[in-house]
C-alpha cells in the first residue's frame, strides 16, 4: 500500500514538474531564418507558435515567394511542437492572411514568452511592436517575458545610407522603449545578422534562464 502511494506521488510530482517547465512561446515574425532556427533548438516539451502574415505560404512544401517568410511543411513535420498562425502584423490596412482573426486570444493570452522577430527597418517594425505590446497587456495575465530583437550598430551601417541610419536607429530605440516602459518582464537584445547560430543560442539561453526562474518560483 505504501509503495503504491509513493508511486502515485512520484507520478504526480513528475506531472507538476513538466507543467512548470513547459512554456508557451510565441514568435511574431518568426518565419525567417532566425525564428526557424530558434524554434528548432527549443525543447519539444515547449509549445512554439510562429506568427506569420501568411501562414499558408509559410507552411507550404516549397517557397513560392520572397515577399513572405517560409518555414516549410517538412520542417513542421520534423518539429511537431511548432505551429504557424496568421496574424495582422500590426498593419490592419494590409492584411494578407485568411485566418488572422482572434490571433491574440489564441496565442498571446496563454504566452509565457514572446520573442519579437519582426524584421526590417520600416514603420512595420514599430506598428508590429505596438500591436504586440498593446494586445499582450489586454489579454495576457501571466506577465509574459517580452523579448525584443534588434540589429546592431554594424548592421545599420551595412544596409543603410548615412542619411537613413539616424531614422532607423530612432525607430529601433522607440520599439525597445515601448516594451521596457509597458511590460513588467522584458529583455532587449541586439544581434549581429551574420551570426545566425550564435543568435539562436543567445535567444535560447534567455528562454532557458526564464524557464529556470519560473521553476524556482514554484519550489
Amino acid at each position: 500500500m505504501i509503495s503504491k502511494l509513493f508511486f502515485f506521488f512520484l507520478l504526480l510530482l513528475v506531472g507538476l514538474l513538466k507543467a512548470v517547465s513547459a512554456l508557451n512561446i510565441v514568435l511574431p515574425g518568426g518565419s525567417g531564418a532566425l525564428g526557424k532556427g530558434l524554434a528548432a533548438k527549443l525543447g519539444r516539451h515547449h509549445q512554439v507558435t510562429i506568427l506569420s502574415r501568411n501562414a499558408f505560404l509559410a507552411s507550404a512544401p516549397n517557397r513560392v515567394t520572397e515577399v513572405f517568410g517560409w518555414v516549410g511543411k517538412s520542417f513542421l513535420g520534423k518539429h511537431p511542437h511548432v505551429t504557424i498562425r496568421d496574424w495582422d502584423g500590426g498593419d490592419l490596412l494590409d492584411i494578407v492572411g485568411c485566418d488572422w482573426m482572434g490571433w491574440q486570444q489564441d496565442t498571446l493570452a496563454t504566452a509565457d514568452v514572446v520573442v519579437n522577430l519582426v524584421g526590417g527597418y520600416t514603420e512595420q517594425r514599430t506598428m508590429a511592436t505596438e500591436r504586440i505590446v498593446r494586445e499582450s497587456i489586454s489579454v495576457n495575465n501571466r506577465n509574459a517575458l517580452q523579448v525584443v530583437v534588434s540589429p546592431t550598430e554594424q548592421d545599420f551601417a551595412r544596409v543603410s545610407s548615412p542619411g537613413a541610419i539616424t531614422a532607423k536607429k530612432e525607430r529601433v530605440r522607440l520599439c525597445e522603449s515601448m516594451v521596457e516602459s509597458n511590460c513588467l518582464n522584458s529583455v532587449c537584445v541586439r544581434l549581429d545578422a551574420n551570426r545566425l547560430e550564435e543568435n539562436c543560442e543567445k535567444l535560447k539561453t534567455i528562454i532557458d534562464d526564464y524557464e529556470a526562474s519560473l521553476a524556482k518560483q514554484q519550489q
